[in-house]
């Protein structure tokens, strides 16, 4: 059988290939002093609250599982709408807004709809592997630039500039990103967007940790940009982070006007709607109780980083620049792995699978601006469990 020549440029996604090696040891020691905890995979250990359950229950009940328009339910485009203007003083028309099967699908009907063979994408070395993927699936290519913890890992304009060539298409940003949890501030994220739109090109940002942001200098959506700037900024978000959502698969897009038509033919096409159950459930995201509950879960989130980075740089494992948003913890462990007779983070985190029953992301996924350096920690578990997983790496390096 031949296989296409985009299907094989595609790399395996190595946070995958840890997490399954971890889910086979913690079979085995499931029933010992010391089950397997996994601090490797980005999905919080909360659920969807109260009333987003009995919407979805309500939703099968009364037979609302029928396709949608391909954009989503108009009162769920609204309620996004609404959140936007009054958690980040954002005016985002509803025509805007299409709704999505999860955030992967609106990078890929973003990229699909804007990128040509041949683009190059502009990207932060580190940063988030799937979205070097759905570029390389639209024939363009992603160009990695090394940044560095002085920059919070984040692309600057100057950094912009120098890597614009001809072939350039755009910038695919994150704020906050993965896998460092660090956002672009704003007036660096505008002067950025500056450049590219002069350019004529797109900047793509990736917002779904969004809500998750526990610094006000730092909290600020691009689509709060003002005048054109705000309107011609294309971000992709999701319910899957802040919404505790991740197996619902809903996303939205947000594009200029003149975009919306497009996405839309395409998504008929490949999805033709995001599931109807789960927009009906995603409704009763924005009702008062469900948005407290979530400010809640977000300052548990933030005590939760508070915590485990100052621990990680008492066991030796200096994390460069504090997280502003997200939960993870990109982290040095050069010495650490050292202390355990290893070298690199890949080792490293077998390593420690093996001996502390602890799996951890090495950098191997996120870029090649020193992955052999850094682990990822996710820190969306349980406080419990954290520090559970703070004393059996105290253990270990001892």
């Amino acid at each position: 059988m031949r296989i296409a020549q985009r299907a094989q440029r595609i790399e395996p996604f190595y946070v995958m290939e840890v997490a399954k090696a971890a889910a086979t040891l913690a079979q085995e020691v499931a029933h010992t002093s010391q089950p397997m905890i996994f601090l490797n995979i980005g999905e919080p250990d909360f659920t969807a609250p109260p009333l987003v359950q009995e919407a979805a229950s309500r939703a099968i009940a009364q037979g609302n599982t029928q396709y949608t328009q391909a954009t989503g339910l108009p009162a769920l485009r609204e309620r996004i709408s609404d959140w936007y203007a009054s958690r980040f003083g954002a005016q985002v028309a509803p025509s805007r807004i299409i709704i999505t099967a999860g955030a992967s699908a609106a990078l890929q009907l973003a990229c699909l709809a804007l990128i040509e063979a041949g683009d190059e994408i502009l990207m932060p070395d580190p940063s988030y592997p799937c979205n070097r993927h759905f570029v390389g699936a639209a024939e363009g290519s992603s160009v990695l630039i090394p940044t560095t913890a002085e920059e919070r890992f984040q692309l600057t304009r100057e950094k912009v500039e120098s890597a614009w060539t001809d072939k350039t298409r755009g910038v695919l940003l994150a704020s906050p990103s993965n896998p460092t949890g660090t956002s672009i501030a704003p007036e660096e994220l505008q002067r950025i967007h500056e450049f590219v739109h002069s350019r004529g090109g797109i900047t793509l940002i990736d917002e779904i940790y969004l809500g998750l942001s526990y610094e006000e200098h730092f909290g600020h959506s691009a689509l709060a940009m003002p005048g054109e700037l705000g309107q011609s900024v294309i971000s992709i978000n999701s319910f899957s982070k802040y919404f505790n959502m991740t197996g619902w698969r809903l996303g939205w897009l947000v594009v200029p006007e003149a975009l919306a038509p497009v996405i839309e033919r395409i998504a008929q096409n490949l999805f033709i709607c995001a599931s109807s159950v789960a927009q009906h459930a995603a409704l009763a995201c924005f009702e008062p109780d469900s948005l407290q509950e979530y400010e809640r879960r977000r300052a548990e989130f933030k005590a939760r980083r508070d915590y485990f980075i100052p621990e990680l740089k008492r066991l030796g494992m200096h994390v460069p620049v504090m997280p502003d948003g997200a939960f993870y913890a990109y982290a040095d462990c050069t010495d650490a792995a050292a202390r355990l007779g290893v070298s690199g983070s890949w080792d490293f985190a077998f390593e420690l699978m093996q001996r502390a029953h602890l799996a951890v992301t090495p950098g191997r996924d996120f870029g090649q601006a020193a992955p052999d350096r850094f682990v990822r920690f996710s820190t969306a578990n349980s406080m419990a469990q954290l520090r559970e997983a703070v004393a059996r790496l105290e253990a270990v390096l001892a």
